[in-house]
């Protein structure tokens, strides 16, 4: 049972104090949403008709056009998506609709584990119904609009209904297993299952590429025996190797291309959207995944593993203190069970909230992401050809309708690769 609320700072009861931390947090973290949203959209309007000085000749005005009201559109269509998901919020927190939910299944099931795997498997349902309105207008109507979606309603169905049993079959237990360790591995419950959560993670970067992403794309080995052969020349001069070269049929859902490395250890494996190869001259090919191999060059992806791996344990730490605090409970709009466990709802809690407040370090992140683009867009020059690498990374910001004119203040908060302005420069002969 969570231990009893106490005073705090300016005698505050710990509940309130809690309730008007996380309703400053949220209000600042709106606002200033709002805020970059707004410059975002202004400074890419007043720029669309004119395409920048660096692309002219490499970017047609009507690409430019498109971008800009691309970036718009999404810009708009996420304002609505905020309002939404800061009610929802609101919703299941201070106005009670985690706690009414809890209740609820609690009359019904009474307080065991059963109870508290409906409860979270409820509280992913309605949140997936919230969400699903958003969903279909973003693919079918923001993305049609664009001419970016290729997906029909049965295709979309069809996925929703397999990600639904994946997540039955590998997240139920694993949830399971988390709530068997909140309550019986004691003090330090939270130690243990932090290493079973990254054991999963670990394990699931193997399992992934092969059981999991076929269920949803065919990955065919790549049948090009030319650029086969450049591909594998590049990866052994590079020191690389991999389980395979695939191309995924990435045209069935989307317009967008793609590349990217998946797996770990021995079953990493190179796959490319059949888009990508349908725009890319075969050096560009090159300098793209010699962007991608620069990651690895440079350890990015273990960096980034261990970052992971840190900032998991001081999180599972913070909930394993925070959930024996009740005013943890009652400051966010629950009442914590008297005689029964409350795993499920601290930890569905911390995840309603923790974005609240790791908002304020998203630009960190990015800023981190954004070093690591630009050493590996170093290596993919100094291993290809740099303008390949120029015109491929074109190719895709014109495919993509990324825009070139993002807002400054916009890119540096949010923006996990440079601006392209910024990334071309440096890619340009001194």
């Amino acid at each position: 049972m969570p231990a009893a609320p106490a005073t705090t700072l300016l005698g505050l009861p710990a509940p309130l104090a809690l309730t008007a931390f996380f309703a400053l947090a949220l209000v600042l973290s709106v606002v200033a949403k709002l805020w970059l949203a707004s410059r975002q959209m202004r400074h890419v309007a007043r720029h669309a008709d004119a395409v920048p000085a660096a692309f002219a000749g490499k970017v047609s005005p009507a690409a430019h056009r498109k971008a800009a009201a691309y970036t718009i559109a999404r810009g708009r269509f996420g304002l609505l998506e905020l309002a939404a998901a800061t009610v929802v919020l609101l919703g299941w927190t201070l106005l009670g609709g985690l706690d009414w939910l809890n209740r609820l299944l609690f009359e019904a099931l009474g307080g065991g584990m059963l109870q508290q795997l409906v409860l979270v498997g409820a509280f992913v349902a309605i949140g997936s119904l919230i969400d699903l309105p958003f969903t279909l207008y973003q693919t079918f109507v923001v993305e049609e609009r664009f001419g970016f979606n290729k997906m029909t309603l049965a295709l979309w169905a069809g996925d929703l209904l397999k990600s639904v049993a994946v997540g039955v079959v590998i997240g139920l237990p694993i949830l399971a297993l988390m709530l068997w360790l909140m309550g019986a591995a004691g003090r330090y419950w939270w130690l243990w299952a932090w290493a079973v959560w990254m054991g999963f993670n670990l394990l699931l970067l193997v399992v992934y590429p092969t059981f999991i992403a076929p269920l949803f794309n065919k990955f065919q080995p790549l049948a090009d025996e030319t650029l086969k052969a450049r591909v594998t020349a590049l990866m052994q001069r590079c020191g690389f190797s991999a389980k395979g070269l695939y191309v995924m049929d990435g045209s069935r859902r989307s317009a967008h291309a793609n590349a990217y490395f998946t797996g770990f250890g021995a079953a990493k494996r190179v796959v490319f959207y059949d888009t990508l190869l349908a725009k890319l001259s075969p050096g560009e090919v090159d300098a793209v995944l010699a962007h991608e191999l620069g990651h690895f060059r440079h350890g990015h992806i273990p960096k980034r593993i261990a970052t992971m791996f840190a900032l998991s344990l001081v999180g599972f730490a913070l909930l394993g203190w925070l959930s024996t605090q009740g005013w943890f409970y009652l400051g966010l709009g629950v009442r914590p069970n008297m005689a029964a466990p409350n795993d499920a709802l601290a930890l569905l809690l911390y995840l309603l909230v923790l974005p609240v407040f790791g908002f304020f370090a998203g630009p960190l992140s990015a800023g981190l992401s954004r070093r690591h683009e630009f050493e590996a867009d170093a290596y993919a020059v100094a291993q290809t050809s740099g303008a390949d690498l120029s015109q491929a990374l074109l190719k895709l910001y014109e495919d993509n309708a990324s825009t070139l004119t993002p807002d400054p203040v916009y890119a540096r908060f949010y923006y996990s690769h440079p601006p392209a302005a910024e990334r071309l420069a440096r890619m340009a002969p001194a």
